[in-house]
């Protein structure tokens, strides 16, 4: 199996669309994961807050439990302590959920930004190299079979006919030479097929 052409011109253009293909490839991973860590950076005010709320449920949590050994009235005292330890409990929890949302967007924005350009990029770029493989394997296993030459002959013969300009016409025109089997039009026929093909003979 050949992934690459025998003839420059070809090969080039298949090493040049390879190239392509993985940058673009490359540089859309890399877009994806630059904007993932913008959106991320949404996520700084919701650290903040979860870490303010715990410090103040904490703090809040101390002074009600201090203020429960005031004689008397310390139970008094401690209830609305602990309410607002509670509520900044709750604050602390609302900053971790922006968190996690932020988080969930920043990964599917992400995702997204990868699987689209990167399936528009394979579906434009995979299916005429992998065409191009099984043809040259077919090519080549017909070469090698019984008569092969004279079917690639024939594919030269229906094929753009600028190509046969090159070669000098035998008497009767190439139809007529392939039709009696002359083997030398045939060898040039068949490296005609060859060559379009990016193969050589």
């Amino acid at each position: 199996m050949r992934f690459y052409a025998q003839t420059p011109a070809r090969r080039n253009r298949q090493v040049l669309a390879d190239l392509i293909a993985v940058l673009l490839i490359a540089a859309a991973v890399w877009g994806a994961l630059t904007v993932r860590e913008t959106i991320i950076l949404l996520a700084e005010p919701g650290r903040k807050v979860e870490s303010s709320g715990e410090s103040l449920a904490t703090e809040l949590g101390n002074a009600g439990d201090a203020a429960s050994n005031v004689p008397f009235v310390g139970g008094l005292l401690r209830k609305p302590l602990q309410s607002a330890a509670d509520a900044s409990t709750g604050f602390a929890e609302a900053g971790e959920s922006l968190q996690e949302t932020v988080s969930r967007v920043a990964t599917f924005t992400a995702t997204a930004l990868i699987v689209i350009p990167v399936a528009f990029v394979l579906l434009a770029w995979l299916p005429p190299r992998l065409l191009w493989i099984r043809r040259s394997a077919t090519i080549r296993h017909l070469l090698d079979a019984p008569g092969g030459a004279d079917l690639l002959a024939l594919r030269a013969l229906t094929g753009p006919p600028g190509d046969l300009a090159a070669l000098p016409a035998p008497p009767g025109g190439f139809a007529d030479a392939w039709r009696q089997g002359d083997q030398d039009v045939i060898a040039d026929l068949c490296e005609i097929a060859l060559r379009r093909a990016g193969l050589r003979p």
